[in-house]
C-alpha cells in the first residue's frame, strides 16, 4: 500500500474509530457501578505536542482527570494501534504513573493511535480518550542546492535555488531547508548535524518553499551548505554550491605611452587585470577593456586587452576603463598624455659673428609645438666648395642654441663652410648651412687676427763678438743686436751659466702686444732631469720679453702664444743652448824622474742635472808637447761620484828635460746631456 493511500486510510479509520472503540469497550470493560459517574480522561496530550512529527519512537502523554481529584484513579490502561488501526499492545495496565512518560512505538515511522482510560477506586473504567503519536525518523536524500554559475558583484545579493531532494520522501514530508554560509571550512547548517530544529530550518515552508537571497556576501569563494529537513525535523546530508564574489573593479594600465614627445603616431595599449573573477574573453556580456582618445567613442575589445593608434601633432588624452567577468567596471579616470609633433623644427645660424668671440660659432633652434631639444644638437664644417664629410666640432646645447669654438688656429687658410642640424623634443631634425639673414654660413680662416712671435739670446739687446785666428793672432769683431730673429739660433755657454733669452709679440700691423702671457719651454737633451720646463713671462708694453735661463744641461728653447678669443696662436723657432761639460783635472807633481815613481792624474766630471747613471763614463787623458797636437795616451772611466785616478810612469830617456801638458776630455755617450769639453791643461817636466 502506498504511502498516499496509507495516508487516506487513516484518515478513514479516525473518522470510524470512536464507535469501533466504544464497542470494544462495551465488550471489555467491566460496567460501572449502578449511580456513580466513571472517571474520565481529559486533555490527553502528547509532549511536544499531537500535531507535530517526532524523530524519536518514544512518547509522554499527559492528561486531567474529570472530576478532579478526590476522587483518585486507581490506575491508568491504555491500548496502541498501528497506522493501520491494528493492536499492537496493550491493553497496558499501571497503578503507578499518573503519566504516560515512556511509550514507545514501533521503530517503523508512521503515525500510531495510543487509546487510554481511567479506572476509579471501585474498579470501574472511565471512557477512553485518544492521541496521535507521529514519529518519523527518517533522513530525507539531500537537495540539490543551485548558485549562479557567473561571478556576483559585492553590490548583488546572492540568489539560492534548492532543487528538491528525491524521492522517498519521508512520512512526515519536507518541514523546509536549512542552509549555513562558510569560506571552505566544511560546516553544518544547524548545531546537531542529523536534526535541526524549528528555529535552524531558514525555509520552513514546506518542499516548495525552495528560494532564499543570502544577500551580499565576502569577496572570493564562499561555500552555502544545505540540507532538507524533514517534518520531524531530521537532517538530510549537506550539499555544497559555491557561490564566488568579485567586489573589485579590475585594474587597467596603459601600455606603449611615451614619456616625452613622440615624432610620430603612436601605438597605445590598455591591458586589464583581475585577480578574482579574472577577464577572459567570453562574448558580448564577458569581460571587456576599452580606450578612447580625446574624449571621443572608446574602442572595446572582449578580453584584457584593446589597442588603438593616436595621431595628428597636439596633445591627446588617453583614457581606459575596463569590466570583469563579475561585472565590476573600473573608474575610467585613468588617463595619460600623449604629445605628438610630426614637424620638423627651424635652424640658422646667428646673422654674424660676435666681434669679441669670432670662434664662437651659435646656430638657434625654433619649434611652435615640442620646443628645441635640450639634448642633442651638432655644429659642422668642412671647407667651402668641398664635396668631402663634413668635420663634427664639439657643440653644447644651451636653451634654444647651439653652441660651438671652432679652434681656427688648428685649420689652413682659406674658407669654411658650417652645417647645424637641431632636433626638437620629439625628435624630429632639421639641418641649415644658412644665417638667420638667408646668406651661407661661410668663414674664411684667418678668423682672428694673426700675431707673430721672434725669439733669440739676449736681452733687449744682443752684443756678441765672432772671432777667428790669423797669423797675427785670434782677431774679434764686436756686434750689437737688436732684432731677435737675427739672433744666432745656436750658443754653447761653459757649464753652470745662465743666458738670458727673449723675444716680441708682434700684431698684423707690426706693433708689439702688451700685457699678453708668452710660454718659454726648455728641453733638455736626453739623460737631463726634469726633462722639459715652461715658464710663463708676460710681455711688456712694446711686446717684448725677457727672461734669464737657469743653469743646467745643453736645452732647445721655444717661445709661444697660446692665442685668444682674437688673436692667432704663435710659436717661434726653436734655437739651441749648448752647456759645454765640467771637468778638472789635477796631477800629483809637476815634476817626474824618468824611470822613477809615477805620479798620479786625478780629476772629476761635474754630474749635476743628470737622471741616468753616472758609473763608466768615459774620460781621455791626452797630452802635447812643444811644437805637437794633443794626442790621446789612455781613456779611463768616472766612477758613480764622477771622480777618476790614474797613475803614469815616464819611461823614455826622451822625456828628460821635456814640459809636458796634460789635459782630460769627456766627450760623454748616448744619454749624456753636455756638449764635449776638456779641463784646463796642467803641466809635468821629465827629468
Amino acid at each position: 500500500m502506498s504511502r498516499v493511500k496509507l495516508g487516506e486510510f487513516v484518515n478513514r479509520w479516525f473518522a470510524k474509530a470512536p464507535l469501533l472503540l466504544a464497542l470494544a469497550a462495551a465488550c471489555a470493560l467491566p460496567s460501572a457501578a449502578a449511580g456513580a459517574e466513571p472517571l474520565r480522561m481529559t486533555n490527553l496530550e502528547v509532549e511536544g505536542g499531537e500535531a507535530n512529527w517526532h524523530p524519536g519512537n518514544v512518547f509522554r502523554l499527559t492528561w486531567q482527570q474529570a472530576p478532579a481529584p478526590p476522587p483518585s484513579a486507581r490506575a491508568v490502561l491504555y491500548r496502541l494501534y498501528d497506522p493501520e488501526g491494528t493492536l499492537i499492545d496493550g491493553p497496558v495496565r499501571s497503578t503507578k504513573a499518573s503519566v504516560i512518560g515512556a511509550l514507545r512505538v514501533p521503530s517503523t515511522p508512521g503515525a500510531y493511535t495510543v487509546e487510554a482510560w481511567l479506572e476509579d477506586a471501585a474498579g470501574q473504567m472511565g471512557p477512553p480518550a485518544y492521541a496521535t503519536l507521529r514519529f518519523d525518523d527518517a533522513a530525507p536524500r539531500p537537495p540539490a542546492p543551485v548558485a549562479l554559475e557567473s561571478w556576483l558583484t559585492g553590490r548583488d545579493g546572492a540568489p539560492l535555488e534548492i532543487g528538491h531532494p528525491p524521492g522517498p520522501l519521508p512520512v512526515s514530508g519536507i518541514r523546509g531547508y536549512a542552509i549555513s554560509i562558510d569560506e571552505g571550512s566544511g560546516g553544518t547548517p544547524c548545531a546537531d548535524p542529523s536534526l535541526c530544529t524549528l528555529a535552524e530550518t531558514d525555509l520552513a515552508g514546506g518542499i516548495g518553499d525552495d528560494r532564499i537571497d543570502l544577500g551580499p556576501l565576502p569577496e572570493g569563494t564562499t561555500y552555502a551548505r544545505v540540507v532538507a529537513v524533514s517534518g520531524s525535523g531530521v537532517a538530510s546530508p549537506v550539499a555544497s554550491v559555491p557561490l564566488r564574489v568579485d567586489g573589485t573593479s579590475p585594474q587597467p594600465s596603459l601600455q606603449g605611452v611615451p614619456n616625452g614627445w613622440s615624432s610620430g603616431p603612436v601605438h597605445v595599449s590598455a591591458v586589464a587585470s583581475d585577480p578574482l573573477s579574472g577577464m577572459a574573453a567570453a562574448g558580448p556580456d564577458g569581460p571587456f577593456t576599452a580606450i578612447a582618445v580625446d574624449g571621443g567613442a572608446p574602442a572595446l575589445a572582449s578580453g584584457d586587452t584593446v589597442s588603438t593608434w593616436v595621431a595628428g601633432s597636439g596633445v591627446h588624452r588617453v583614457a581606459c576603463f575596463a569590466r570583469d567577468a563579475a561585472g565590476n567596471v573600473s573608474d575610467p579616470a585613468l588617463a595619460a598624455t600623449i604629445r605628438i609633433d610630426e614637424a620638423s623644427p627651424r635652424v640658422s645660424f646667428a646673422i654674424r659673428q660676435d666681434p669679441a668671440e669670432p670662434e664662437r660659432i651659435e646656430a638657434t633652434v625654433a619649434d611652435p609645438l615640442s620646443g628645441p631639444s635640450d639634448e642633442r644638437g651638432t655644429i659642422q664644417l668642412r671647407p667651402a666648395g668641398s664635396h668631402g664629410r663634413f668635420e663634427e666640432l664639439a657643440t653644447r646645447v644651451v636653451g634654444d642654441r647651439l653652441v660651438a669654438h671652432w679652434d681656427s688656429d688648428s685649420y689652413p687658410p682659406g674658407s669654411y663652410e658650417f652645417l647645424a642640424t637641431g632636433y626638437d623634443r620629439a625628435g624630429n631634425a632639421a639641418s641649415s648651412g644658412k644665417r638667420a639673414s638667408g646668406g651661407a654660413m661661410v668663414l674664411a680662416n684667418p678668423l682672428k687676427q694673426p700675431v707673430g712671435l721672434e725669439d733669440g739670446f739676449g736681452g733687449r739687446e744682443l752684443v756678441w763678438q765672432r772671432c777667428r785666428r790669423t797669423r797675427d793672432g785670434r782677431r774679434c769683431h764686436r756686434r750689437r743686436v737688436t732684432g731677435f730673429d737675427a739672433r744666432p739660433a745656436a750658443r754653447t755657454v761653459p757649464f753652470g751659466r745662465g743666458v738670458r733669452f727673449g723675444g716680441r709679440l708682434l700684431g698684423a700691423d707690426g706693433n708689439g702686444l702688451g700685457g699678453l702671457g708668452v710660454a718659454v719651454t726648455e728641453t733638455f737633451a736626453a739623460g737631463a732631469l726634469p726633462q722639459q720646463r715652461t715658464t710663463l713671462v708676460r710681455t711688456a708694453a712694446d711686446g717684448t720679453f725677457v727672461l734669464s735661463l737657469a743653469p743646467g744641461p745643453s736645452r732647445d728653447v721655444t717661445a709661444s702664444f697660446a692665442g685668444s678669443r682674437t688673436l692667432t696662436r704663435a710659436r717661434t723657432r726653436s734655437v739651441h743652448l749648448g752647456v759645454l761639460a765640467a771637468i778638472r783635472l789635477g796631477v800629483s807633481a809637476t815634476t817626474a824622474k824618468v824611470g822613477g815613481a809615477p805620479i798620479v792624474f786625478s780629476g772629476d766630471v761635474g754630474t749635476s742635472g743628470i737622471a741616468g747613471p753616472k758609473q763608466g763614463l768615459p774620460v781621455e787623458l791626452q797630452f802635447r808637447y812643444p811644437g805637437a797636437e794633443w794626442s790621446e795616451f789612455r781613456t779611463v772611466e768616472a766612477d758613480a761620484r764622477g771622480r777618476f785616478r790614474y797613475a803614469y810612469r815616464f819611461s823614455d830617456d826622451d822625456s828628460r828635460g821635456v814640459r809636458f801638458q796634460f789635459r782630460a776630455c769627456v766627450n760623454g755617450r748616448e744619454g749624456w746631456p753636455y756638449e764635449p769639453a776638456c779641463s784646463r791643461p796642467v803641466t809635468v817636466t821629465g827629468r
